[in-house]
């Protein structure tokens, strides 16, 4: 089924992938969330690292956590 996205709309979920949703576990709920945060903290270290390779550990890591907090602006 088509959804019209709206301005206050992110993503629509399918309904049938809501019913998947719906039949997890809250542990696998919270598993996918985990591993979803994991991926996302790794792509952007890897840009980072790509983008600014005299970056340090440290720097590396604050600016993935700023990212991940308040986005890329």
């Amino acid at each position: 089924m088509a959804h019209q996205l709206t301005e206050s709309q992110i993503e629509v979920v399918d309904d049938d992938v809501a019913e998947i949703l719906r039949r997890k576990t809250p542990a696998e709920r919270a598993a996918m969330v985990f591993s979803a945060h994991r991926f996302m903290r790794l792509v952007i270290e890897g840009a980072l690292r790509s983008e600014h390779p005299d970056w340090d550990a440290a720097r590396l890591q604050a600016e993935v956590a700023r990212r991940m907090t308040r986005g890329t602006e």
